[in-house]
C-alpha cells in the first residue's frame, strides 16, 4: 500500500468573530489517502492557510521540499519513520514552529491510518499498557464582554460542568496580555475574584485548575498576584508567563502556591526538554498536533515520566484532537485529566458538528474507542460548509 495524495481542507465558522481570541473558530483539517481506498485524517492548532502552505509548497531541491511531496508514495505504516523524514526533510525551513505544528496534522492522520489498515485503535499501536479511561478536565472560556457578565457566566458554567458530571474544571480567567478576551481589559489581579466566585459555587472537592494566558510579563509581577491564592486549592496554574521565559518559570516553580503548567505553543519534544528541564514546571502541556503529532507526543510523555512530570494535554479543536488526546492518555499512567468541552457546553460549530464518533463522558470518565484508528470521522456536509465559509474569508 502506498500513499496517493493528501488533501488539506481550511475550515471556518461562517459567523466568526475576529475581536475573538479563540482558535475554534478556525481549522486544519487533512486526509492522507491511499492507492487500496484508506483515509487517514488528523488536525493541527495553527493559522490552517498557513499550515496548508507548509503541506502543499513545492520545492525545488532535497532540503526545500513541501511535506505532501515527502509522502506521496511512501508505505503508510512506517508512521515513525515518516516523522523521521519529514523532520529532517523539512529542516532547513521548519523545525520548529508552523511546520512542525502541520506535521502534526499529517502525523495524526497517520496514526489513524495506520490503524485503520491493521484494524487496531490507536492506543493499542502506541503502547502494550492495558488502556484505562482518561479523566476529562471542563475548559471554560465564556463567550461575554464585560467584567460582570463573564464572572456570573463562568460561575455557570462551572456550576453546569460540574452537574453534567465532570470533576474538575479549568477556569480561562485572562483579562490582560495577548489572549484577553473580546478585548476586555482589567487588572490581572481581578481573576482572584473569579476563582473565589468558582470555588465557592463548586465546592471543596471539586479539582480546579487556572488558565491566565500569557498574562504576566515576568515571574515578580506574577507572585504579586497568585500569592494570595494557595487557599483555592488549584491543581495548576496554566502558562502565565510567555513561553520563552524559562528562568522566570523556573522562579515561579520554586516558589508558587500551586504547581505550574505550560507547553501549548511548543513543537517538538526539544522544546518541551528545555521547559521541562530549565523550566522546571510541574505539568507538561503538549498539544498533539503543534508539538508533532502522536508520534512527538508519546517521545514527550516519555520524557515526562522519566522526570516525575506530569502530563495533560492541551487541546481546544475539535473531535479529531479530543479523540487523539484519549487514545494518548488512555495508556500514559501519569496523565490524569485531558481538556474536553463537550458539544452541548461549546459555542463553536466547528466542535459541534465536525466530527462523527467522538468520544462522549459517561459517569465523569473519557473510554477510548475500540474502532480502528481513532475512532472518529468527518461530518462531510459539515466539512463543505465550514470549506466554504473559508473560501469566503477576506484576504
Amino acid at each position: 500500500m502506498k500513499i496517493t495524495d493528501v488533501v488539506c481542507h481550511v475550515l471556518v465558522d461562517p459567523d466568526y468573530d475576529v475581536t475573538a481570541t479563540s482558535s475554534s473558530q478556525d481549522d486544519l483539517v487533512v486526509e492522507i489517502r491511499t492507492d487500496e481506498g484508506v483515509s487517514g485524517i488528523g488536525e493541527s492548532d495553527l493559522n490552517p492557510w498557513i499550515g496548508r502552505e507548509c503541506i502543499e509548497s513545492p520545492g525545488t531541491h532535497t532540503m526545500g521540499l513541501g511535506l505532501r511531496d515527502m509522502l506521496l508514495g511512501a508505505d503508510p505504516l512506517d508512521v515513525e519513520g515518516l516523522w523521521e523524514k519529514l523532520y529532517t526533510g523539512s529542516a532547513m525551513n521548519g523545525r520548529r514552529g508552523a511546520v512542525i505544528h502541520a506535521m502534526g496534522a499529517l502525523d495524526i492522520a497517520l496514526h489513524d491510518l495506520r490503524g485503520k489498515i491493521l484494524g487496531q485503535p490507536c492506543h493499542r499501536l502506541l503502547s502494550d499498557r492495558e488502556p484505562e479511561p482518561v479523566v476529562p478536565y471542563a475548559s471554560l472560556q465564556p463567550e461575554t464582554t464585560g467584567f460582570d457578565a463573564y464572572l456570573e457566566s463562568m460561575v455557570t458554567w462551572a456550576r453546569t460542568a460540574q452537574s453534567r458530571g465532570f470533576r474538575a474544571a479549568k477556569v480561562e480567567a485572562t483579562f490582560s496580555g495577548p489572549y484577553a478576551h473580546k478585548g476586555m481589559r482589567e487588572p490581572q489581579a481581578r481573576a482572584t475574584e473569579v476563582l473565589s466566585a468558582v470555588r465557592a459555587a463548586v465546592g471543596p472537592e471539586f479539582t480546579l485548575m487556572c488558565d491566565v494566558q500569557y498574562a504576566f510579563p515576568d515571574a515578580a509581577t506574577c507572585l504579586k498576584v497568585i500569592e494570595g491564592w494557595a487557599g483555592l486549592d488549584l491543581f495548576f496554574l496554566e502558562t502565565p508567563l510567555p513561553s520563552d521565559d524559562l528562568q522566570g518559570y523556573a522562579e515561579l516553580a520554586a516558589t508558587a502556591p500551586m504547581p505550574i503548567a505550560a507547553g501549548e505553543w511548543l513543537a517538538t519534544r526539544f522544546e518541551c526538554l528545555d521547559l521541562m528541564d530549565r523550566g522546571q514546571v510541574a505539568v507538561i502541556q503538549p498539544d498533539i498536533g503543534r508539538v508533532g503529532g502522536l508520534t512527538e507526543a508519546v517521545r514527550v510523555a516519555g520524557l515526562a515520566a522519566d522526570r516525575g512530570v506530569t502530563v495533560v494535554p492541551h487541546l481546544w479543536k475539535t473531535g479529531l484532537s479530543i479523540a487523539a488526546a484519549v487514545q494518548l492518555a488512555s495508556v500514559t499512567p501519569h496523565c490524569p485529566y485531558v481538556e474536553f468541552l463537550p458539544a452541548d457546553l461549546s459555542e463553536s460549530p466547528l466542535r459541534k458538528e465536525l466530527t462523527v464518533g467522538t468520544p462522549e463522558m459517561v459517569d465523569g470518565v473519557l473510554v477510548p474507542s475500540a474502532a480502528p484508528g481513532l475512532g472518529v470521522e468527518l461530518n462531510r456536509d459539515a466539512l463543505e460548509r465550514f470549506a466554504d465559509a473559508a473560501r469566503r474569508v477576506r484576504r
